[in-house]
């Protein structure tokens, strides 16, 4: 099939982890530094979102999430089609601000 902005996926990774102890903090680190190998980018504190050209990919992605999620702490994850995303709008105060951009989809037959 051929890639639309129904098909393709965004993952959102929403997290409020707790860092009272050093312990906590090398958790939150790891957890951090883990979905950032994995492709995912910080689009606000505690918030990460990745760019996914299939339902297939996302639930990859997904799933290497899910296996790393700390003993402690709220964790979402959250799947949008591009369409959705790109509905968005986001601000710096009252200065309307551009989406990030999408990746670039290279189609292989």
């Amino acid at each position: 099939m051929r890639f639309n902005e129904y098909r393709i996926l965004w993952i959102l990774v929403l997290f409020d982890l707790p860092t009272e102890t050093k312990k906590d903090r090398k958790l939150y680190a790891k957890f951090r530094k883990e979905i950032m190998a994995d492709g995912f980018a910080m689009f606000q504190f505690s918030i990460y979102l990745r760019h996914c050209s299939s339902r297939e990919n996302a639930d990859v992605h997904i799933k290497r999430v899910k296996k790393l999620l700390p003993p402690k702490g709220n964790v979402g994850i959250l799947t949008i089609t591009d369409k959705q995303f790109g509905m968005m709008e986001l601000f710096y105060g009252k200065e309307q601000k551009e989406l990030p951009n999408t990746p670039q989809q290279l189609e292989l037959f």
